[in-house]
């Protein structure tokens, strides 16, 4: 039996096909990833892929998404930040206590908000750049500090009593989206750009790559670091105020373990930890991979320690996934 040109071709252009599809399926992994838990959780929950139950999602996943993005600045550099949950709760107290003796008016928190948490980022970037501390150190020892903070501004208790307009910021509807998850898709958006399409973004990957070229370069190590640090600290405390004002009131234990959160979603989004790898969107979507897996777990009714037990799993389980494809991209 004879083979044709037109078959031989016919075949050439099926392996070339198969070629491509499969390309694209493994640069786009955790995509797919995302989509078969999604699928999965809707097929077990018909309260899962509800409008509703979508804005739930994004609700949560907007003050976590800040701190995922300045975790991701400060990995890709090839530090980490593990002061984010303190800082996160300090920044939370700081702004309820303004909102309940300063005044009502809701630029006061956010102003108590900002700085504090803009104060615990640049005395990071200050250690970490200028006095050559490991990042490790340095946000360990952030970390200590500002939940401590936390407590004393409470007299460790929490903050309660606080006036309704302090509630604004996490509660209030524009378009059919609160200002948290408008925040959140602004910042991914601009994050985004800085980082693929500014020197800014050049020169923190620059240095996450190789720190000593990218001097040689001309590029000003310390300043990028102690701004990558900086900008962390500023998200958290954004993030803090976010989360205090959706219960309107300050918790000095807010935030706690967001820390080992924001690290897991930038590394699912395919983020090295030794620097130099990785994407705001791949950040974005290893996020909302977390916080899809916490709404649908909840739904499905799964108890609190079988829902660690089965994240951390999925977790792992989606880092190895997105490793694999990135060897085979090679």
């Amino acid at each position: 039996m004879s083979t044709t040109n037109a078959d031989v071709v016919s075949a050439q252009d099926t392996r070339r096909l198969s070629g491509v599809v499969g390309d694209f399926l493994i640069r786009h992994i955790m995509i797919v990833v995302m989509l078969m838990i999604v699928a999965f959780f809707a097929y077990r929950s018909a309260r899962f892929a509800t409008p509703d139950n979508l804005l739930t999602i994004l609700i949560a996943a907007a003050p976590f998404a800040l701190i995922a993005l300045g975790q991701t600045l400060v990995i890709l550099t090839g530090g980490i930040d593990l002061s984010v949950g303190s800082v996160i709760a300090v920044s939370a107290m700081a702004a309820a206590w303004t909102a309940k003796n300063v005044g009502d008016n809701p630029v006061y928190p956010l102003a108590a908000a900002v700085l504090v948490g803009l104060l615990a980022g640049c005395v990071n970037g200050f250690v970490v750049s200028r006095l050559n501390v490991p990042p490790f150190i340095a946000t360990l020892g952030m970390l200590t500090l500002a939940s401590g903070a936390a407590y004393v501004i409470g007299n460790g208790a929490p903050i309660n009593g606080l006036p309704d307009s302090y509630g604004m910021w996490a509660n209030t509807g524009v378009g059919g989206f609160t200002i948290p998850v408008i925040l959140m898709i602004i910042a991914i958006i601009a994050f985004a750009f800085i980082m693929r399409r500014t020197s800014y973004g050049l020169r923190v990957y620059a240095i996450g790559g190789n720190r000593l070229a990218a001097e040689i370069a001309g590029v000003r190590s310390k300043s990028i670091l102690f701004s990558v640090y900086a900008i962390s600290g500023l998200l958290a405390g954004l993030s803090g105020l976010m989360l205090s004002s959706r219960v309107i009131t300050g918790a000095p234990n807010l935030g706690q373990g967001y820390e080992l959160d924001a690290i897991a979603a930038v590394v699912i989004g395919g983020a090295s930890l030794m620097g130099g790898r990785g994407t705001v969107w791949g950040t974005a979507i290893g996020l909302l991979l977390i916080q899809t897996i916490n709404n649908g777990l909840d739904l499905l009714l799964v108890p609190a320690y079988w829902q660690n037990v089965i994240k951390g799993i999925i977790i792992v389980a989606a880092v190895a996934v997105d490793v694999w494809a990135a060897k085979r991209r090679k």
